[in-house]
């Protein structure tokens, strides 16, 4: 298998796809130049993304740079189905402010996942993805999703149709399943590699030992860990920080601080930490923050940050 990711560093598209507020293309075309400028090469998207529209407006973009310059991945298993009923609402329901013109549908079948990879290509206006995902199978059966959705993928992979297969979650036990009972190529890794959440750290250890190779996202945990300092009102996967969440990031930062860096240089470099994790996708609403996020990985992390937070407690390794 190729290297499935191309640097330390990817762009999440979720934002793109009008993730808690409207883009314009104007926008959403600054945001992904501004992270081709800052040297990234890797992209991420899925159909759940702005039921499609992160899709077709990553796909836009990356018809102006050579196709073997860059690596991107979809995923499966959300069906998008017109739904003419929907009444001109937004999807909000989801985070995103696009028309709700169609649904998403539970399909983790061969065919579903066939269905899905050719309609994510029509968006994308791309023959080929590097990387196919099954988008949050826990969500749905996670046996039979499995079962059938990993084989369907890699069927695609065999046919040449794709490069890597594998799962992308935030739920380590759907992920550690999918190395009991299948062989994934890759995993994506959300919210659960990070300073605020480090459950996943068996489950790297087994990806190192199996060869699969991880990408790291939602290092940030929904911004807990993206700012210098812990705010009052800060959120944790999606919902407000548990107040002793809140008190041990605090605790993490006055390290970084001592060090001389900062609590969101630590949250991006600290996945890396792994050797089974190869690249960390992090997503971003304007230029200036992709800016920052490359800024901050690219800055090295100073001698003695970890030796001192794990001497304190506060990281596992």
């Amino acid at each position: 298998m190729a290297e499935p990711f191309r640097g330390r560093l990817g762009y999440g598209a979720a934002n793109v796809g009008n993730l808690d507020r409207a883009l314009s293309d104007e926008d959403a075309h600054a945001i992904l130049a501004a992270a081709w400028d800052a040297g990234v090469r890797t992209f991420d998207t899925a159909p759940h993304y702005g039921l499609g529209l992160s899709e077709r407006r990553l796909g836009a973009f990356l018809a102006t740079k050579p196709r073997d310059a860059f690596v991107v991945s979809t995923k499966a298993g959300r069906l998008l189905v017109a739904d003419p009923a929907a009444g001109g609402e937004l999807d909000l329901a989801h985070d995103f402010h696009v028309p709700a013109d169609h649904r998403r549908v539970w399909d983790f079948s061969a065919d579903g996942i066939r269905r899905s990879h050719e309609e994510s290509l029509e968006r994308l206006g791309l023959e080929r993805v590097d990387v196919l995902y099954l988008h949050d199978p826990e969500r749905s059966d996670l046996a039979t999703a499995l079962a059938d959705g990993l084989p369907g993928a890699a069927a695609l992979r065999d046919e040449g149709l794709v490069d890597a297969v594998g799962v992308a979650s935030m739920d380590t036990a759907a992920l550690t399943a999918s190395l009991e009972r299948h062989d994934p190529d890759v995993l994506m890794v959300a919210a659960r590699c990070t300073l605020a959440d480090q459950s996943a750290g068996p489950l790297l250890d087994t990806c190192l030992d199996r060869g699969v190779a991880v990408a790291a996202a939602a290092v940030f945990n929904s911004g807990l860990l993206a700012t210098d300092e812990v705010a009052p009102d800060a959120r944790f996967d999606y919902a407000p920080a548990p107040t002793a969440l809140r008190h041990r990031v605090a605790r993490i930062a006055e390290v970084c601080t001592r060090f001389g860096t900062t609590l969101p240089a630590a949250a991006l470099a600290y996945p890396l930490r792994h050797p089974a994790v190869r690249c960390v996708v992090v997503g971003g609403a304007a230029p200036e923050q992709v800016r920052r996020n490359a800024a901050l990985l690219a800055a090295p992390v100073p001698d003695g940050l970890w030796e001192a937070l794990h001497d304190e407690g506060l990281v596992a390794r």
